[in-house]
């Protein structure tokens, strides 16, 4: 949950307040046996601040905190320069200021009052030298905030004391009061150095608006020479050609510019009507944000007048586009009548209605995990695409994570869907298909069930993948594992095994693995474990054990497919697979009517888990 910025202390009986960290925000997840510790943006703190994790041991209670990473300098005063300097000095006073808590010994307290979860804090929190409890004082904020003031700290942070938990929401129950102004900026280039100065002479520094980078002032204070060399390396290694301001900002001197990746902290007098900062110095690189979050809103009359210009073409639409009412969240439909499945005559409002007809049954399934975004804005008759980065035009109430990505070698910030409403904006983007993570947050390394994918091959037929998928059954019920099938709507079936979240994702690849090579050894002529399409007999079923890794995704149990005859992923009963079954039985038409009646068979499937340990010890004894 985020704070909003805000200009003046006030009192309010209201309201509480606490001191403003000069840290690392950081959560820490003790709900499973060996905890996790990162930052906003998904980075892993367990070995950069090993004397907070040392003393997760400590605590007694299966817990979820919220807090802060803070280090002293030697008057005892919060300082961040210090923080980034951890790595050569191991030895720096540190803390853990502790002042939330978001779930406790299985429950979620995300939805009781601020209050409430940290009287359960204080109770639940065994505090150490290092791992504190955050305190606060109610009502008096102006009192605190000259206190606060005295003590040359950054600033307050006031709470409405009733305020529920948002997760990735910058609200106004939560608002930052500081002394200092301060803000982050892109890197995106620097100058030539004047006499004895070494390295580089300023920064240039930018921000986003509406995805295009805006130039917003330069700075040359607030190095030392040490500070300088190490900045000035790093900065070497983005050098690029060409400025990556689509209008080149005029300097008084020569630029090199840099990739627009490098996020500083500086402290400014005031910001100018046209947005470039006064006296801005440089305080410390961020590495805890990510250059995408460096936005400035749009001005407001700009947003007035195009509203003005297309109102004439709105009032044409109006039978088309319509805005409704989700979660307290206004979404705007637009082009309803579009046609997405051109030979079924099924429009896009039909698309968007279905989904709420089963957002109840689907939901569970999509909760907290990261979407991979099938888009097909034009139909199923024109061309998809992939998303996976939310970009900057999501409305700030659609809820976002982000991850790294190796193969990218950057963070991307992935959607997920808890409700109607966002459910309701993707569908209205052209998501036919929803396609979540077998992990959910907040640990995505631990997947919740393992699934086992029959692909068919061109010469195949629906009969073949239904004989593979009861050899999987036998398979699994000889080791005592009950497994759930669905069609995948389109030619093929997948198998979920409750996992638990307690195997991570090459644990649970490698026992997918064995099931599949028991599998193959018991129908060597219709299956195969052959990856490659070039090499595999195009008469055999390839049994795919690899959708068990990070980030892989398939169609969501309800989902529609972008297919012909708008199908449906759906769980069947083991009794229902029998030859003649279609695998597009199941459509946008019957889907409810079956689920009603049926109800959610797919339910375990995010239960309890298997013991797998067991399950090897069996596959042992019966080799």
């Amino acid at each position: 949950m985020l704070a909003k910025s805000f200009e003046n202390a006030f009192d309010d009986e209201g309201w509480i307040f606490e001191i403003k960290w000069d840290g690392y925000r950081a959560i820490a997840d003790l709900s499973h046996k060996n905890p996790l510790f990162y930052s906003r943006n998904g980075i892993s703190f367990l070995s950069k601040f090993e004397r907070v994790t040392e003393d997760f041991e400590q605590q007694k209670h299966k817990m979820i905190l919220d807090g802060e990473i803070v280090a002293y300098d030697e008057h005892g005063k919060p300082n961040f320069q210090l923080l980034q300097q951890i790595g050569d000095n191991p030895n720096l006073a540190l803390t853990y200021q502790v002042f939330d808590l978001l779930w406790l010994n299985g429950h979620s307290t995300e939805d009781l009052p601020l209050l409430q979860r940290k009287e359960l804090l204080k109770e639940a929190l065994t505090e150490t030298d290092i791992i504190k409890y955050c305190d606060h004082i109610p009502e008096k904020g102006i009192d605190f905030f000259n206190q606060m003031k005295s003590m040359k700290l950054e600033g307050m942070i006031a709470k409405k004391a009733d305020s529920l938990y948002v997760e990735n929401h910058r609200t106004t129950d939560w608002l930052k009061i500081k002394f200092t102004v301060t803000d982050e900026a892109i890197i995106c280039g620097f100058t030539e150095p004047r006499g004895s100065r070494k390295s580089f002479g300023a920064l240039i520094l930018g921000k986003y608006i509406d995805d295009e980078l805006i130039y917003c002032g330069h700075t040359g204070t607030g190095f030392n020479n040490e500070s300088l060399q190490q900045l000035y390396g790093r900065l070497e290694e983005l050098i690029i050609k060409t400025s990556p301001f689509k209008t080149i900002p005029k300097t008084n001197m020569p630029v090199t510019w840099t990739k627009p990746e490098l996020v500083c902290e500086i402290k400014y007098s005031e910001i100018t009507k046209d947005g470039i900062y006064r006296h801005p110095v440089f305080v410390a690189i961020r590495e805890d944000k990510e250059p995408e979050e460096i936005t400035i809103s749009p001005i407001k009359p700009k947003i007035k007048e195009m509203k003005a210009r297309t109102s004439t073409k709105k009032a044409e639409n109006t039978e088309k586009e319509k805005e409704v009412t989700l979660d307290k969240h206004t979404v705007k439909l637009t082009n309803q009548n579009k046609i997405y499945f051109p030979k079924d005559g099924i429009t896009k409002g039909e698309v968007i209605e279905y989904y709420q007809s089963v957002a109840s049954y689907i939901l569970p399934y999509l909760k907290n995990r990261p979407l991979s975004l099938n888009r097909f804005p034009n139909g199923i008759e024109e061309q998809g695409f992939y998303q996976k980065d939310a970009g900057d035009n999501m409305p700030d109430w659609i809820k976002t994570t982000k991850i790294y990505s190796e193969s990218n070698d950057k963070y991307i910030d992935y959607v997920y869907c808890n409700d109607k409403a966002t459910l309701a904006y993707l569908n209205n983007l052209g998501c036919i298909d929803m396609n979540p993570w077998n992990s959910a947050l907040p640990d995505l390394e631990h997947p919740d069930y393992l699934v086992l994918d029959l692909d068919p091959s061109k010469k195949n037929t629906f009969d073949h993948v239904i004989e593979t998928a009861l050899q999987v059954n036998e398979v699994l019920q000889s080791v005592k594992i009950k497994g759930y099938c669905k069609t995948s709507g389109s030619t093929g079936i997948h198998v979920y095994i409750p996992m638990g979240g307690k195997y991570d994702f090459d644990q649970v690849k490698g026992f997918a693995h064995i099931l599949m090579k028991q599998v193959n050894e018991k129908l060597p002529k219709l299956t195969t474990l052959e990856r490659s399409l070039q090499k595999r007999d195009d008469k055999k079923i390839y049994l795919d054990y690899l959708q068990n890794r990070t980030g892989q995704t398939l169609a969501s149990a309800y989902s529609l497919r972008p297919k012909e005859g708008a199908s449906v992923s759906m769980p069947l009963e083991w009794e229902e697979l029998k030859p003649g079954l279609k695998p597009t039985e199941f459509t946008i038409d019957n889907a409810l009517e079956r689920i009603k009646e049926k109800g959610d068979l797919f339910k375990p499937v995010l239960g309890k888990g298997i013991d797998m340990m067991k399950v090897l010890e069996l596959l042992q004894s019966t080799e």
